[in-house]
């Protein structure tokens, strides 16, 4: 026996002191079930068989003939689609090598089975959807919706929205883009992606596209300030929500004001578009949300990282669970190249140079941004003439630096002192517990105080 041959069986014989696992199957002989369990191997993360071996892990030995080898290949012929398989024999034990298979999933006579624990399970009906939507077989966006009725809740509006975002001609027979955009089945029925981007509501079509954005006092899910749900194609609105609850800094230079917000809008607009693209919508028990406190901003998505994309991979390979959706959404330029995304963010926040993003996986993915309270950083450059006035202008923004939220309650309070916080409520959008947020922090400022009583006073700016 030469050296490599020896190290060969060393090694398997340290496996088999290991017992049965996830990745290693003993067979005092070949019977039935040899089949069955390549394909749970296969369609897991691949394992070994060793023939020769009892369950106890004593070595009973086997016939190694070119009988047994021949009755091996031919239980192998019964997998399908094709799958490679190293065969190897040491002394009297067969050692089968199984890879995970690139082109799950793997069945057999017996049906499909998938490696639970140190065991092989046949995978029921359910299962075996699951295990196809999980392998990417069966894509959420390219599947009829068998609710959705064309002539009734296709929206022309926000058809001809889209194509002026992609600037595709609108002399085009519409069923026949639609079509090809992967929107409209042959049988003239809408599909997933196509409700999405082009019904008039999706609440009854789509329960699980939804965005929820939250707005929390502190760091943790206890006090909600302020909550929306937004339905069908939402990446403007969950956007505009999350840059009116976050804070603004103005930079003044030769009299012009720059507005610099507190998370880089690109970078935020990146991340609602990936969770939007990305997430698993066979998931109906979970929302893409959004979720804004005191320290740090996170998005999440139910799903993880997609089948083919592993944790050493991440940013640097990209696998789309939703073709037709990110499709789309490059079309309308809410993408800019597939598979870039995450680069984006990171070198975005990184030239922001005011916080850091995190990112994290297991069931869900989150994008979560970190937040730094706005300071002011004014530099002044002008004429003796206009210094006074440039000088004037930024004490005010340097003793005030207002959220966008607490600038239009500001402005309402300056257009009608006398008004509510039920009246604030009712203008800006916020919950009454979120107008007694934001006004309880223009106080602390010393920015505004309440004169009078409650219901028959009014407001002062001071």
């Amino acid at each position: 026996m030469n050296v490599s041959k020896k190290k060969t069986l060393r090694h398997i014989k340290e496996l088999i002191k290991t017992g049965e696992g996830y990745h290693l199957e003993f067979k005092k002989s070949l019977d039935k079930s040899f089949a069955e369990e390549v394909c749970a191997f296969a369609n897991s993360s691949g394992g070994k068989i060793l023939l020769g071996i009892a369950d106890d892990g004593k070595s009973s030995g086997i016939k190694t003939d070119n009988v047994l080898l021949s009755r091996i290949q031919d239980h192998i012929k019964q997998i399908e689609p094709h799958l490679e398989i190293q065969i190897s024999v040491l002394d009297n034990i067969v050692v089968v090598d199984i890879p995970e298979g690139k082109d799950k999933p793997y069945g057999c006579s017996k049906g499909f089975f998938l490696r639970i624990g140190p065991n092989s399970q046949k995978l029921t009906r359910n299962e075996i959807v699951s295990f196809f939507q999980k392998e990417g077989r069966i894509r959420f966006d390219e599947l009829e919706n068998g609710k959705a009725v064309f002539s009734r809740d296709f929206d022309v509006s926000a058809f001809n929205n889209f194509l002026q975002l992609a600037s595709i001609t609108p002399s085009i027979d519409k069923d026949f883009l639609l079509a090809n955009l992967d929107c409209l089945s042959e049988n003239g029925q809408m599909t997933n992606a196509g409700v999405l981007f082009f019904s008039k509501s999706t609440e009854f079509l789509l329960l699980q596209v939804t965005v929820t954005c939250v707005l929390y006092k502190g760091i943790e899910r206890i006090y909600v300030l302020d909550r929306k749900d937004f339905s069908g194609n939402n990446i403007e609105n969950a956007v505009m929500f999350v840059l009116r609850h976050t804070n603004l800094e103005y930079k003044i230079e030769k009299l012009r004001r720059e507005e610099i917000p507190e998370i880089p809008e690109v970078a935020l607009r990146e991340a609602v578009v990936n969770a939007v693209c990305h997430r698993d919508y066979f998931e109906k028990g979970a929302n893409v949300m959004i979720e804004i406190f005191d320290d740090r901003l996170e998005i999440s998505s139910p799903g993880g990282l997609p089948s083919g994309l592993t944790r050493k991979s991440f940013g640097t390979k990209s696998v789309v669970r939703n073709p037709v959706i990110a499709s789309l959404l490059h079309r309308a330029g809410y993408i800019e190249k597939i598979g870039t995304g995450i680069k984006r963010i990171e070198n975005t926040v990184k030239e922001h140079g005011r916080g850091s993003v995190i990112f994290s996986f297991d069931s869900f993915f989150t994008v979560s941004f970190s937040r730094v309270k706005a300071t002011e950083k004014i530099s002044v450059k002008t004429a003796p003439e206009i210094e006074k006035a440039t000088q004037e202008t930024t004490q005010e923004i340097e003793k005030t630096t207002q959220e966008t939220t607490q600038e239009m309650i500001l402005r309402l309070i300056k257009t009608n002192p006398a008004i509510t916080r039920k009246g604030l409520a009712e203008k800006t959008g916020l919950t009454p517990d979120g107008v007694k947020y934001h006004l309880n922090k223009l106080r602390e400022q010393r920015v505004i105080r309440h004169v009078g009583a409650t219901k028959k006073g009014y407001w002062e700016e001071l």
